[in-house]
Order: C-alpha cells, then sequence, then structure tokens
C-alpha cells in the first residue's frame, strides 16, 4: 500500500513539472515482459512547426531489472505514416560500475526521462507517432514496467 501511494505522489509531481508539455504519455508493459514484437506507439499532434522541440523518452523499471543499459529503437512517423527517421539509442538505467539505480525511485520503481531530440523542428504541422520497440537480445525484457514519451516546447537559451 505505501508503494502505490508513493507512486501516485511520484506521478503527481512529475506531471506537474512538465508545464511546457505538448504530449505525454505512458504505454503499460503487460506484466513488466516487453515483448520485442510490442512496439508501443505514440501519436501526437505539432499544431505549431515554427518553434523547436524537444523530447524525451519515459521509463518506469523495477529493481530487478537485470541490466544497467536498454536499448531502444525508435521511429519517427508523420501523418501519412512516411518514416522521417529511425535510431538506436541506449539509456543508461543504473551506474555501470557501482549498479547505483539513476533516476527518481519510490521502493524498487524507477522513472526516467532521457533527452531524445533537443531543440528539434517538425518539418510541418501535424500529427506524428513516435514508435518504440525494445532491442535487447533478451525476449521478453523483464521488469520494464512502462515506456512513453514527453513532447515539450523548447525554452529559449538564457
Amino acid at each position: 500500500m505505501k508503494q502505490l501511494i508513493g507512486v501516485v505522489c511520484l506521478a503527481l509531481l512529475l506531471t506537474n513539472c512538465d508545464s511546457n508539455a505538448v504530449y505525454k504519455a505512458y504505454e503499460d508493459i503487460d506484466g513488466g515482459k516487453w515483448y520485442v514484437k510490442n512496439a508501443p506507439s505514440f501519436t501526437f499532434e505539432i499544431t505549431d512547426a515554427s518553434v523547436p522541440y524537444n523530447i524525451y523518452y519515459n521509463l518506469r523499471n523495477s529493481l530487478s531489472y537485470g541490466y544497467y543499459n536498454l536499448y531502444v529503437t525508435r521511429y519517427l512517423r508523420d501523418a501519412t505514416g512516411k518514416e522521417i527517421e529511425s535510431r538506436l539509442d541506449e539509456l543508461l538505467l543504473m551506474d555501470a560500475k557501482t549498479g547505483k539505480p539513476n533516476g527518481d525511485g519510490i521502493g524498487d520503481l524507477y522513472d526516467h526521462k532521457f533527452l531524445m531530440k533537443r531543440n528539434y523542428r517538425f518539418p510541418k504541422q501535424g500529427k506524428y507517432t513516435m514508435q518504440l520497440r525494445q532491442y535487447m537480445r533478451q525476449d521478453p525484457l523483464l521488469h520494464i514496467e512502462s515506456v512513453g514519451i514527453t513532447v515539450e516546447k523548447a525554452q529559449p537559451a538564457r
């Protein structure tokens, strides 16, 4: 029960910190088993293509996760389904030497927000879809609880 209350408080805290977010979504991974064939997609709308955006990975894992990193392939597509880009990224969930978890944690769950793209300018306004696929050698990949993205308007440099 304490763990559930902690997760709810952490979720409320994290949502309040994203005042520039134009889109934020998570998809729970059924049973914490992320299969390669399970590639969550997130569709969002860009109404102003004249401003830059920062795009982030959102990830929640348990401490039982067996690796210090996670490889994810991302696919960005426009409204017609045309692939704008795909890229393999390494996300560091824990310190490789000490095993100390990165991110914000309560109990055995840790939330991470990793920068995917900084000051990205979308080619035009409209709908876009970001698809995420785990690219580890283990299938299913255990103890990944949820994945998602956040799209924020970039803050001007000061």
